[in-house]
């Protein structure tokens, strides 16, 4: 099974098991790790904001207009932020580092 890294608001590295096919807000909440997701994955807030590692930004899909537009809105937003509701996990991401943001602003969740 593919595994992923969190790196939470404290430094501390958590690697737990991916599955396929999970996105990386669900894979978040399977493991406890502390990401909102207020919206529940429908691209409605930005609560479930990540910054991927810059070693992996490029491996993933171009993030939507939709996303780019939630983004805009995201607290702490940085070159490789993504929002962890539209990453989806592939065997090519096996292995992928996120790190969670300083904090979130839920406008519209």
């Amino acid at each position: 099974m593919p595994r992923m890294t969190f790196i939470e608001r404290d430094g501390t590295r958590r690697e737990v098991d991916a599955p396929l096919g999970l996105s990386v807000l669900e894979i978040a909440h399977k493991h406890g790790v502390d990401i909102e997701g207020a919206c529940e994955g429908s691209l409605a807030c930005s609560t479930c904001h990540v910054v991927v590692d810059g070693a992996w930004f490029g491996k993933l899909a171009k993030p939507t207009e939709d996303e780019e537009d939630m983004l805009d809105l995201a607290f702490d937003l940085q070159e490789t932020s993504r929002l962890g509701c539209q990453l989806i996990m592939t065997d090519a991401l096996d292995g992928l580092v996120v790190k969670l943001p300083a904090g979130t602003r839920n406008a519209g969740g």
